[in-house]
């Protein structure tokens, strides 16, 4: 693999330590896009430049994860938010309770809709704001 396939992947999985390190090391000129990821060596980095970097969110990272919350004993809502705290907090003011519980899930969980299957990290490229309710779930049975 590549240095550039690695960067790539850091940014799309918004690994931001390791798109950030391997940003620094790419300005410091310690590495190329085209060389193997072998030729990485973390020590050849300024940790408190790449600290500061992350601090400062150089490469505009916006993490946000999906929450299933818990409405009843077999209803769901999906919300896509910043952080667990976020998602409670929007549910409270779309549905005026409090949730009954509220567990993250994988971006990389798939799901079924319509004919296909989708992962919540594709379905995430469809809203451009957040906190969102992305959809429901209903669970049958006892």
């Amino acid at each position: 693999m590549i240095v550039k396939d690695l960067y790539l992947d850091a940014i799309r999985f918004e690994e931001s330590s390791l798109a950030h390190y391997i940003h620094h090391l790419l300005e410091e000129q310690k590495i190329s896009l085209d060389d193997n990821i072998s030729k990485i060596d973390f020590d050849q980095a300024d940790h408190w430049k790449v600290a500061e970097m992350i601090e400062n969110n150089v490469l505009s990272f916006h993490k946000v994860g999906i929450y299933s919350l818990k409405m009843n004993q077999k209803e769901f809502v999906f919300i896509f938010a910043e952080s667990e705290q976020k998602a409670i907090k929007f549910y409270i003011e779309t549905f005026r309770h409090a949730p009954l519980n509220c567990h993250e899930y994988s971006l990389d969980f798939e799901i079924v809709r319509g004919h296909g299957v989708i992962s919540f990290r594709e379905m995430r490229k469809e809203f451009i704001g957040f906190p969102v309710v992305v959809g429901y779930f209903e669970r049958v049975g006892t």
